[in-house]
């Protein structure tokens, strides 16, 4: 049996777990570098070489158990993925377990995020992203990743962060007070404290891996220039564990390379350090 991290299964049964990482290898509406759906496997094979030790936090979250349920996989199309996703998302909030998902490709996201607001009042999303993914739909459904966050801008209070290409269509379905440009963001100190502010007290975030530089993340479908840096990320990350109440999250389009690992290391380091950033969130650091 395989567990995130190669952890003990005395940790990873789901009796005791308070953590969920249910994985979702879909990659069926990506339109230019493939390979989303092979994300899981790499990010957990780079677990599996990581030090459970968190220095920042002075923890080991993993203690705190995290079960793999079988994955969500074999639909016939983005339609059936949805469908799936959203149910299968509603059983598992029932459980109270923290829920965390990994891509993927971001229409994965679709599905989870409508759930989650159906199931909390007053629900913040965060995106972390390169793109905005606002269409209504786009080559012929309304669960292309280009649609990732179009449903969530008409029920939730969307934030968008890091957001440095899209189609001028999308500006329609835009709250421009509410979107922190990827370079807004590299150029300015008060961003992180005026999203905060702009945040309901409960947050999904939904983090798409290319809103990091492609100099330390290439390995997605659209690598965009210009990204995150790794301290950039988690100081903001951080900042919101601290802040609010993190209900869950996403990580998507992880699009592995072969033959180069670190990107796949970024993405479980990342996952690993958000863990330690909610659940030790009381800490000051």
């Amino acid at each position: 049996m395989k567990t995130f991290a190669g952890i003990a299964l005395e940790h990873a049964r789901l009796e005791e777990a308070k953590i969920i990482l249910q994985s979702i290898p879909f990659d069926g509406t990506s339109t230019w570098g493939k390979g989303a759906d092979l994300g899981f496997d790499a990010f957990l094979d780079a677990s599996a070489n990581m030090e459970l030790y968190d220095i920042e936090t002075d923890s080991e979250v993993y203690k705190n158990g995290i079960f793999m349920p079988e994955e969500w996989s074999n639909f016939s199309s983005p339609e059936e993925m949805f469908d799936s996703v959203y149910t299968n998302t509603k059983a598992l909030l029932k459980t109270n377990k923290f829920l965390t998902f990994f891509g993927g490709e971001h229409s994965i996201s679709i599905g989870i995020i409508k759930a989650f607001y159906e199931h909390y009042d007053n629900l913040t999303v965060v995106q972390i992203d390169a793109h905005a993914d606002l269409r209504p739909s786009y080559e012929g459904t309304q669960y292309n990743h280009a649609c990732a966050l179009h449903d969530a801008s008409k029920h939730t209070n969307l934030i968008q962060v890091g957001i440095r290409s899209m189609d001028v269509s999308e500006k329609q379905h835009m709250d421009l007070n509410k979107v922190f440009w990827g370079q807004d963001i590299l150029e300015t100190k008060s961003w992180i404290t005026d999203s905060l502010a702009k945040m309901t007290d409960q947050v999904y975030i939904t983090l798409d891996l290319d809103a990091l530089d492609p100099s330390i993340m290439p390995a997605t479908g659209t690598p965009e220039p210009g990204g995150m840096s790794w301290s950039l990320i988690t100081k903001y990350l951080k900042t919101i564990f601290q802040e609010k109440n993190v209900l869950g999250f996403d990580i998507v389009e992880l699009a592995p390379i072969q033959n180069l690992k670190a990107p796949q290391f970024l993405a479980a380091k990342l996952y690993y350090k958000m863990l330690s950033y909610k659940f030790f969130s009381e800490r000051k650091f």
